[in-house]
């Protein structure tokens, strides 16, 4: 009998859509399935790759409001959010069927979701035979994630089923934690972690990341962290720039470390008492998973503010707004007890 194949579409915006899917080609290959990520972008072309790249460069620069009426538009209104969407499958659609024919898998899965929208759209039409999966990080803001069309939706929250339920009402919904890396769900202890990392035994420590661009406010929340009496880690991601400036700025502050893109997430998390997290999804979870409290902050725009809105809801995570409010739950974070690590 054959192995299984499984084609799993990412979009290289960032890391948040890549890693899932490379996590999860690998959950399947020891599964004794035949996995191949593919960047769609990269493998449409044209202007849906130029689209989808230069408005996520602009929007992580220059682009704050822009990306509010943005997302407005083609999200919030229906009118509009139909036209966008149909935009969207016109420049994408042949490209992806051209796709799945060359590869002819048994399953199709996506992790992003303008690719999870146009799949959607053909499966609905009859243009692609075989079953489709969104593999959704967000925990809201799941208009372009969710398609009624769509055989199975795999959620990293719980919290998620209501409004994928009533965008796809008889699709398959199944929260799962298997787009985290496997260290995520088996954490070391914080003084392990610690020591591990070199880092203070004793203090609070508090984390920043800004995701795979180091987007928002970094300089700002390593600042409340040192404020706050602790000692501060900064994730940068793959922004050079934005390390290079970060560390010029505390170059003269021995409680600061500044780093690129990181693969011991798991040990960081672990080791701190806090995150401030400036771009919602996946890594909210993974700090919930170590056992450390999260707070979101610093470039709250677009769906974020959706998946803010939603992280106060369910009480998943702190949420300010400006430095003043990050100032209060950075305090309030670090003084209370740590948080119970999670297991789904």
């Amino acid at each position: 009998m054959s192995e299984p194949r499984v084609l799993i579409l990412t979009a290289s915006v960032g890391s948040g859509h890549d890693l899932p899917a490379e996590r999860l080609r690998a959950a399947l290959a020891d599964r004794g399935a035949s996995a191949e990520v593919v960047d769609a972008l990269r493998a449409v072309g044209g202007p849906f790759e130029r689209l989808v790249i230069g408005g996520s460069r602009f929007h992580t620069t220059a682009g704050n409001v822009a990306f509010d009426v943005e997302y407005a538009f083609a999200a919030q209104l229906p009118p509009t959010r139909a036209f966008a969407q149909a935009a969207t499958a016109r420049m994408a659609g042949p490209g992806l069927l051209r796709l799945i024919a060359q590869r002819r898998p048994q399953v199709v899965v996506s992790t992003y979701p303008g690719v999870s929208e146009v799949l959607g759209r053909l499966r609905r039409r009859g243009r692609i035979g075989q079953p489709v999966c969104s593999a959704i990080t967000d925990l809201a803001a799941l208009r372009w994630w969710a398609h009624p069309a769509i055989d199975l939706h795999l959620c990293i929250h719980p919290e998620s089923r209501g409004e994928i339920a009533r965008i796809a009402p008889r699709s398959r919904i199944v929260a799962v934690r298997g787009f985290s890396a496997p260290a995520f769900s088996d954490p070391p202890d914080r003084a392990t972690a610690r020591a591990a990392l070199a880092l203070p035994a004793d203090g609070p420590v508090v984390v920043v990341s800004g995701g795979g661009w180091g987007v928002g406010d970094l300089g700002g929340a390593v600042a409340e962290a040192r404020a706050a009496g602790a000692f501060a880690i900064v994730v940068c991601g793959h922004a050079e720039a934005v390390r290079a400036a970060l560390t010029d700025r505390f170059a003269a502050d021995p409680g600061v470390r500044v780093l690129g893109f990181s693969e011991r997430l798991p040990e960081l998390f672990a080791a701190a008492d806090a995150l401030v997290h400036t771009t919602a999804g996946l890594t909210i979870l993974e700090a919930i998973m170590c056992g450390c409290a999260p707070i979101s902050y610093g470039w709250g725009r677009a769906h974020l503010r959706a998946n803010d809105r939603a992280y106060r809801r369910h009480g998943l995570a702190r949420v300010a707004r400006d430095r003043s409010a990050l100032r209060a739950q950075l305090r309030a974070a670090l003084a209370a007890p740590p948080p119970a690590r999670d297991a789904l």
